[in-house]
């Protein structure tokens, strides 16, 4: 017999082997990853620093696994609540245990489990406390009459008649072929093969629907294997709102046919055997339609919930990413009609210098006014750069910024206000600015979102950030746990200066998290700049742990060691030491000595086990560009002069634009008239496009031509089409 060790060695590797299967990647991989998890290491630090571990997985598979390793574990611990429960009545046989073993998946243990579960009052409750299980079984087996073998029953528990001991065992029986595991994957697969979800307007609704987006959806009938998931998510919206009726519609009577013929055994008496059709129709009807359409819904909910979550997540990631426009100083302005546009003056570093507020727009038009403060502020404070937000009144500020030539084109920059208005609220925006108001600090992120993207947005909720589709009807937990993972991911992949970085920013560094990151900030305040990667040490509470999965995340630009601007971990510095040694070369010489690196033979190296290749390689790309910033610089864009309204848009049109949101059905492009306009997938390319994320990217330039305009519900269609 296996002593305690043994069994635990036993199921840890089953679990191993289960998450690779499902994953479809090598088993030592998976292993290796798995054990580091396990070990509380971050994804981040297992993709980066531990490549000879996992074989060089990326971040996707990591990812993957780690998200797997959790569902494969529920399962198991379904599984155990399921052997428990059933031993537990005593009815757990060596075949149950093993189909408990051998399930794959929840919906197969529920199956197993469904027969066992305590049982609400129902109608074949009832008629089992009457006593009427066994004609009930009488009637299953079908070798006598039913009529005969009822009467036996009747005057007994309260059975008054024939009818009602009848009724009462069919109640059973159909019960018996609700929990059938052959009748509910019939069912199952019946609804996957041939469902319809069809939809009509709810009654009352049909002048209210025509003026929504749903009005599409009035009439609207769908096979499940083409209904797309922003279709489903639009459908469930709508119902939510009392404006539609959504159901689900296949051929019953050919599907009740089918659970008979499974169902009914071979040679059954025809008086037994209609009562156990009935009784099969009415489960069909009353329990096992109502149970999978159940189950439908939700798999086509987690499906769509799963397709929009990792859209808002690449859209996220881009937006995270998007270039950053360093060593400039900023005149960023929050436009406004009836309130002015707010203007702050930023050094660099993006710490406030100065504030006003111009009225260059109406109702006011005070031009002469804006312009002298806007000079004054450009010339004072030295400023490069203008960072326009593109709400309320963007249009009439940058024409007013080009009719005056404040400054050429290519130095203004129009900036998406989205979540400046949250973050302005927020109690991080209050903790930085505690004696600004809301405007000012908005004013504020607009221009810090030029200078560093990444470190501004991540101090904003994602949901508000404004990319994405139907992000307020998924599943919110899931989505979170995408959204920090992205902005984790974004954060580790770029690197932070732990010498500037703001607490919020550094909470996302691996290992860290919001404890750590204000104890390192407060370190920094009462001790200075950090001089090493080292001193990190000092910070209280920060142990070897958490200092082995951040360091080399964390750069040190005017460090006296160079590998400490750079993302090579500490742990690896023992190895650059014996890398130069191995050209007769010192560490201090190879940072961006392209000619000194190339001269390093990694594979001799890793032969002679002095280090691992990959490892090597990702030492030699960081040495290549020593403080390497991934992200490009960021460009200019401007619009079409004359176009501010969708009253000045004419079919035919061919305009500027810049991507603003990415969706499954296409993207919608900002043409500088307040209502962004949606280039259809179909219109993206004159070839099909699957993906509108294989055409365009967040943020990017583009070329549309307009082909429709609603201006009653203020809607524009866009073209990306060759003419």
């Amino acid at each position: 017999m296996a002593s305690p060790y043994q069994l635990i060695e036993i199921h840890m590797q089953h679990i191993f082997e289960e998450v690779a299967r499902r994953v479809g990647l090598p088993l030592r991989g998976v292993t290796a990853t798995i054990n580091l998890l396990d070990e509380g290491a971050t994804v981040p630090f297992i993709c980066r620093y531990r490549k000879e571990l996992t074989g060089a997985l990326d971040e996707v598979q990591v990812r993957s696994i780690e998200s797997t390793l959790k569902s494969v574990r529920e399962l198991e611990a379904r599984k155990e609540f399921v052997r428990q429960a059933i031993e537990k009545e005593g009815k757990l046989t060596p075949e149950l245990d093993r189909k408990i073993a051998q399930a794959q998946s929840s919906t197969e243990i529920e199956d197993i489990y469904l027969p066992f579960k305590p049982k609400k009052h129902t109608r074949a409750t009832i008629a089992r406390e009457k006593g009427l299980e066994p004609l009930a079984k009488m009637i299953m087996a079908g070798r006598s009459g039913a009529e005969d073998q009822a009467r036996r029953f009747v005057g007994k528990n309260e059975v008054k008649d024939l009818e009602e001991a009848l009724d009462g065992a069919a109640d059973i029986i159909a019960e018996w072929a609700s929990e059938s595991t052959r009748l509910r994957n019939i069912t199952r697969q019946t609804y996957q093969r041939t469902a319809r979800i069809v939809c009509t307007t709810a009654k009352g609704k049909d002048e209210e629907i025509s003026s929504t987006p749903y009005a599409r959806y009035a009439e609207f009938s769908q096979g499940l294997k083409r209904l797309s998931s922003h279709q489903y998510l639009a459908l469930r919206r709508a119902e939510r709102e009392g404006l539609l009726k959504v159901k689900f519609e296949l051929d019953s009577a050919s599907l009740d046919d089918a659970l008979c013929r499974a169902f009914i055994p071979s040679g059954m008496r025809n008086d037994c055997r209609s009562i156990v059709e009935d009784a099969v129709v009415d489960a069909s009807k009353r329990l096992l339609r109502p149970s999978v359409e159940n189950e439908v819904a939700a798999a086509l909910k987690a499906e769509a919930d799963r397709v929009a979550i990792d859209i808002f997540a690449q859209n996220l990631r881009q937006l995270l990413l998007d270039s950053p426009l360093k060593g400039k100083r900023i005149l960023a302005i929050d436009p406004g009609f009836r309130t002015g546009c707010k203007v702050v003056a930023l050094d660099a570093q993006g710490n406030l210098l100065d504030e006003s507020v111009i009225y260059p727009v109406p109702p006011r038009n005070d031009f002469d006014g804006a312009e002298r403060t806007v000079r004054r502020f450009l010339e004072r404070y030295k400023l490069d750069v203008i960072a326009l937000g593109n709400g309320t009144a963007s249009r009439e500020t940058e024409k007013f910024l080009k009719d005056r030539h404040i400054l050429p084109s290519p130095s203004i920059f129009v900036v998406s206000e989205d979540g400046a208005s949250v973050y302005s609220a927020s109690e991080t925006g209050r903790k930085e600015f505690p004696d600004k108001d809301v405007t000012v600090r908005g004013a504020v992120s607009i221009g810090r979102r030029l200078i560093d993207p990444l470190a501004e947005l991540v101090k904003i909720d994602p949901k508000s950030i404004g990319v994405g589709q139907y992000q307020h009807d998924v599943d919110q937990k899931a989505l979170k746990e995408s959204l920090d993972f992205t902005v984790i991911s974004c954060v580790n992949s770029v690197g932070v200066d732990v010498n500037t970085a703001s607490e919020h920013l550094l909470s996302y560094i691996s290992g860290i998290g919001p404890s750590l990151a204000t104890n390192i900030v407060n370190y920094r305040r009462e001790n200075g700049d950090f001089k090493s990667r080292k001193a990190l040490k000092k910070v209280p509470r920060l142990g070897e742990k958490a200092f082995q999965l951040a360091a080399g995340f964390l750069r040190i630009s005017d460090a006296k060691d160079p590998l400490d601007n750079t993302g090579i971990h500490p742990e690896s510095y023992p190895l650059v030491e014996a890398m130069a040694k191995s050209i007769d070369a010192s560490v201090s010489q190879l940072p961006a000595n392209g000619a000194l690196l190339d001269k390093i033979d990694i594979k001799t190296l890793a032969a002679k086990g002095i280090g691992g290749e990959e490892t090597m390689k990702d030492i030699i790309a960081e040495l290549r560009k020593p403080g390497r910033d991934p992200r490009q610089q960021q460009e200019s864009h401007s619009f079409a002069e004359g176009i501010s309204s969708v009253d000045d848009l004419q079919e035919g049109m061919v305009l500027p634009g810049i991507v603003t949101n990415i969706t499954n059905f296409g993207a919608f492009v900002d043409i500088g008239v307040h209502q962004d306009g949606l280039v259809h997938i179909s219109e993206m390319a004159d070839r099909y496009v699957s993906d509108p994320m294989q055409v365009v990217k967040l943020r990017q330039g583009v070329t549309v031509r307009v082909i429709d305009i609603d201006r009653k519900r203020q809607r524009i269609s866009l073209s990306m089409r060759s003419l």
